[in-house]
């Protein structure tokens, strides 16, 4: 019974079409609308998943041969592979932070103002085996350690998407969705960043770009161009013998190949949040009107590349070369050097240009995303210690919100031992509560309408 909840709740797909069945139901839609608009959602994600499954595909092997093109050794951060490994130990305990977590949410966007629902169900399940393992080191065990890690997953599950929710209408143009990834204060920090020191007017969304240049136009096409070059330079400082270890194929025909496939995947994942958005949000208004008055789905990172589709491409790069700057710091400060992991630095990095060029042009796009590969680099190398101490030297995790949220419960502990676990409960359930004294407030994060964030009201 536990595999089978852990298999509904780790996998976004059937989150989000759970959501908009409950919604549709709740809404009294017809059987057909019921059908497809319950369908269409879970679609959707499962071609969001696969296009992102084959950037991955061509991300891997990049990275290795980046790796070896330019002699680069150290810790390359990869959540998958931290999770396998602690799944071995603390299996039982992360399946149930899940499903508590999930239920926690639930609670507290019915009875909170903190009205965010959170759906990317992958990162649910990294976030519980994180803190299944850093709250065992800090020795909790059994059921305290499972509801205080379920209660930790649901309160960051609420306040994560309404810590930026103003610059996520801004980013969405008010399309009714929030942020449902954890790596959400990089992402933030990019937007300030772009609204500081950039100009909203001159984005990358916006670019016109002259006849000559009309191919341009197409993002598919523009991305399997860049990719193509990135991985043609990569290889040939690999070198040909390296290669035959990558791939048979003649090193030019494999780096054509990988980069116009990574834009295939780019394109799938295009098409599947256009089939999300297209039913989630108006079956939402089910549970928004009829169960969780005003409730907000919180979604994957991946759901916001529609809307700046050039920043993707732009923000990736600029992460990217942050990345390895950040590993050289690293290595001349004496902290472990993290490797720029591409996965993390192509989405985190695409969706923090995206903040940055939404609230501030072409330079937000740039500087945010460059400062966001700069945490992606920094973040992973102190969380490391900590990590280490639970037998996980080879790897750590990635995104941000995973690195501050285990740093800051290892340091607590370290601190205070058991009570710096108390604490943060407390400081959590100040922050859920005392929105609800506040009459002015409806929703946490979401108390201006779009048109005055854009200053046009």
């Amino acid at each position: 019974m536990l595999e089978l909840l852990k298999d509904i709740f780790s996998q976004p797909a059937f989150l989000m079409g759970l959501i908009a069945f409950i919604g549709l139901i709740a809404l009294k839609a017809p059987v057909n609308k019921l059908l497809t608009g319950t369908l269409k959602p879970i679609l959707g994600y499962l071609m969001l998943g696969a296009g992102a499954g084959v950037i991955v595909t061509q991300l891997t092997p990049l990275g290795k041969i980046i790796e070896a093109g330019f002699n680069i050794k150290g810790v390359v951060p990869n959540n998958e592979a931290i999770v396998s490994i602690a799944q071995k130990v603390l299996g039982v305990e992360t399946m149930s932070i899940l499903l508590i977590g999930f239920i926690f949410n639930l609670v507290i966007a019915k009875f909170t103002k903190y009205k965010y629902i959170f759906l990317t169900g992958h990162h649910s399940f990294f976030m519980s085996c994180l803190l299944s393992a850093v709250l065992q080191a800090s020795g909790l065990s059994g059921w305290e350690l499972m509801l205080f890690g379920g209660f930790f997953l649901g309160a960051w599950s609420s306040i994560s998407p309404a810590i930026g929710h103003r610059l996520t209408k801004v980013v969405t143009e008010d399309d009714g969705i929030a942020m449902g990834h954890f790596s959400s204060i990089q992402y933030y920090i990019a937007g300030l960043i772009g609204k500081l020191i950039g100009n909203r007017e001159n984005t990358f969304a916006d670019t016109e770009i002259s006849e000559k240049w009309g191919f341009l136009r197409d993002t598919t096409v523009t991305t399997g161009i860049i990719m193509v070059i990135i991985f043609l330079f990569s290889s040939i400082a690999a070198g040909s013998e390296f290669m035959k270890t990558i791939s048979e194929q003649n090193c030019v025909v494999y780096s054509i190949l990988a980069g116009l496939q990574f834009a295939v995947g780019v394109a799938v994942v295009y098409a599947g949040v256009k089939l999300i958005l297209g039913d989630l949000v108006p079956a939402f208004q089910g549970i928004s009107r009829k169960i969780i008055p005003n409730s907000i789905p919180a979604v994957d990172c991946a759901v916001f590349f529609t809307y700046s589709q050039t920043a993707v491409i732009v923000g990736f790069i600029s992460s990217f070369i942050a990345g390895i700057i950040g590993m050289g710091i690293l290595g001349m400060i004496g902290l472990p050097v993290v490797i720029p992991g591409m996965v993390p630095h192509f989405f985190c990095g695409a969706t923090a240009g995206i903040y940055g060029d939404k609230l501030g042009g072409k330079i937000g796009c740039i500087v945010g995303a460059f400062v966001g590969g700069l945490m992606l680099a920094f973040f992973p190398a102190l969380l490391l210690p900590a990590l280490g101490n639970l037998g996980f030297e080879s790897t750590t995790f990635g995104d941000i919100d995973f690195t501050l949220m285990g740093i800051i419960l290892s340091e607590l502990y370290r601190l205070f031992s058991i009570k710096g676990i108390y604490i943060l409960t407390v400081i959590f359930l100040i922050i859920l509560i005392i929105p609800s004294f506040i009459k002015s407030i409806k929703v946490v994060g979401d108390t201006k309408s779009y048109e005055q964030l854009i200053g046009k009201e």
